[in-house]
């Protein structure tokens, strides 16, 4: 059985996902809009807690949206966002996912967006490893924490909430 190294808890995840809400701001302030698509799963659900925060401290509308996305095979189905492709063109969209793993999942999501005439694209992510196999940047991190490629980051959002190494 493998053992959990607790990297965040509840009360510090709820600290740094404010922390990312108020960088968004400051990145953002002149946008009128703000779309932040979350990667299905954990990455949606992270990225709802961050537009509960955005909604506290910002004036700016801000639209939530889910990215679909086959996590096992990306290259082998395709991914879907839920919101008319065209409300991207000329937005700001913050691409959300709770940990970055390999970069694969966002590099999938990244392509589709880009098949639309975004303005600004930005990564925030809860979890950020620095060991990568895809040329992923996060431009707001909750932790960045250095693993080795056997290392795996899990994120549990829900009853109980923590970031673990496995």
């Amino acid at each position: 059985m493998k053992t959990k190294s607790i990297v965040l808890d509840r009360r510090q995840i709820e600290q740094k996902t404010e922390r990312i809400a108020f960088e968004i701001i400051e990145n953002t302030f002149e946008t009128p809009v703000i779309y932040v698509g979350g990667i299905s799963g954990n990455g949606f659900l992270f990225a709802e807690r961050l537009v509960k925060q955005l909604a506290k401290i910002t004036k700016q509308e801000v639209r939530l949206f889910e990215i679909t996305v086959n996590k096992d095979a990306p290259a082998k189905s395709s991914v879907s966002l839920s919101i008319e492709a065209k409300e991207l063109n000329g937005a700001t969209v913050i691409l959300v996912d709770d940990v970055i793993n390999s970069g694969r999942t966002l590099i999938y999501a990244v392509g589709k967006l880009m098949d639309h005439e975004v303005h600004v694209l930005k990564v925030a992510t809860l979890v950020n490893r620095t060991h990568r196999r895809y040329p992923v940047h996060a431009d707001f991190v909750g932790l960045n924490i250095a693993t080795t490629l056997k290392d795996n980051i899990m994120v549990s959002l829900g009853t109980e909430e923590m970031a673990y190494l496995e």
